[in-house]
């Protein structure tokens, strides 16, 4: 096999797989690991992976679409799984935080369908809509300027009243994680200072993440991975994520299929 075969079938298996091994490869195509770490870094510079040590995963991506309002529809069975896995951990008396999510807002309408005895704060104008029709809800909306990719009140205002409260649990929105790098973002500045904030309030943070954001990236870091205590998926992970996942001492929660 010439180098540039054997490099195009590198950049298929990574993209397949979510990341490759050096060892491993270098058995499969039977030449020196040295040679299959010179294939890497070619590739890297080409912008088709990215090394890492022992081996290398494939290029994150900024796909994610910025308003909420593009969301909404979008992937609703993966949010509703990973809605029905946040219930299991929401107790009776909680005051719980629902982030800007399109997740939340299936959260939000199993917690109304429930009637659970639980208090709901938000700064996500849709999720304050739906407990419009709710008779004497126990439900509180932060205010503040309005985000209208995130369809939610963000800034120092917000803030300022977010500082205030003691919350049980909050679940977070996020546009993508990165396992290798300990992060989870946003793509707005204020949205990610709003998120942070309600994490130092809380008595438990959890991540609401579709698994496909385990390949996209945002701008602007939350917090890190293991600042967090759980996270709630619509299924189990790739291998590639599980392996990463393993280093990180937070609870994963997903629906087995």
């Amino acid at each position: 096999m010439l180098a540039r075969e054997r490099q195009n079938a590198i950049v298929d298996e990574v993209n397949a797989n979510g990341s490759v091994l050096v060892k491993e490869l270098a058995e499969k195509y039977q030449v020196t690991e040295d040679s299959i770490r010179k294939d890497l870094t070619l590739l890297q510079k080409k912008g088709l992976l990215k090394k890492t040590y022992g081996g290398a995963v494939k290029v994150r991506a900024k796909m994610h679409d910025l308003y909420v309002s593009q969301r909404i529809g979008k992937n609703t069975p993966d949010k509703q799984a990973i809605a029905r896995e946040a219930m299991k951990v929401i107790e009776k008396g909680d005051m719980v935080f629902l982030d800007s999510s399109t997740a939340n807002i299936e959260l939000a309408r199993l917690l109304i369908e429930s009637g659970k005895d639980v208090t709901v704060v938000t700064n996500m104008i849709e999720i304050m809509l739906m407990y419009t029709s709710v008779e004497h809800p126990r439900f509180l909306l932060i205010g503040g300027m309005l985000n209208d990719e995130n369809d939610a009140f963000v800034g120092d205002y917000t803030d300022h009243q977010l500082m205030s409260f003691h919350f049980d649990k909050t679940f977070i929105g996020t546009v993508g994680v990165d396992l290798e790098r300990n992060a989870v973002y946003t793509h707005n500045v204020q949205s990610a200072m709003t998120k942070l904030i309600v994490m130092q309030n809380s008595e438990k943070n959890y991540i609401m993440l579709e698994t496909r954001k385990l390949n996209l990236s945002g701008n602007y870091k939350i917090a890190s991975v293991d600042a967090f205590d759980g996270a709630f998926m619509e299924k189990e992970p790739e291998d590639w994520a599980h392996k990463q996942m393993d280093h990180y001492s937070i609870e994963w929660h997903y629906e087995h299929q």
